[in-house]
C-alpha cells in the first residue's frame, strides 16, 4: 500500500518533524491538533474556544483527505486539567451527529505551546 501525506494550509503547519496526517489504504491517521490557527496565533480564550479550534483544525485536515467528522472511528484527547472534561466533552460532541467514535481521554502534565487540550483522530473511508 502506498502512503500519502496530507497537508493543508487551512490547518496549522506542523511545528515539528511530523505530518498533519498520513493516509494509507482507506485509513487516515491524523496527528494531534492543538488550538493553533493557520496564522500561528492561539485560540486559548477559554477551554471551549480551544476545543472548537482543535476540532476545526481536524475538520480541515479531514477535508484535505476528502473526509469529514463522520469518518472518524477513534479519537485520543489529551488535557492538562481533568476538571475541564465536561466543557471539552460538550464542545467535542457538537461535531458528531451520531455514532460517536471510540475514544480515550487522558490528563497530561503539559502540552505544546502551553495549550490545555490536544486531540488526534483516526478516520476510515
Amino acid at each position: 500500500m502506498e502512503k500519502k501525506i496530507i497537508l493543508t494550509t487551512k490547518a496549522p503547519a506542523p511545528i515539528g518533524p511530523y505530518s498533519q496526517a498520513v493516509y494509507i489504504g482507506n485509513t487516515l491517521y491524523c496527528s494531534g491538533q492543538i488550538a493553533l490557527k493557520p496564522d500561528s496565533t492561539l485560540a486559548i480564550e477559554n477551554i471551549e474556544a480551544e476545543t472548537n479550534q482543535v476540532m476545526h483544525n481536524i475538520g480541515e485536515v479531514l477535508k484535505a483527505a476528502h473526509m469529514d467528522y463522520s469518518h472518524i472511528v477513534k479519537t485520543s484527547i489529551f488535557l492538562t486539567d481533568m476538571n475541564d472534561f465536561a466543557k471539552i466533552n460538550t464542545a467535542y460532541s457538537s461535531y458528531f451527529k451520531n455514532d460517536f467514535p471510540a475514544r480515550e481521554t487522558v490528563q497530561v502534565s503539559a502540552l505544546p505551546k502551553g495549550v490545555h487540550v490536544e486531540i488526534s483522530v483516526i478516520a476510515v473511508k
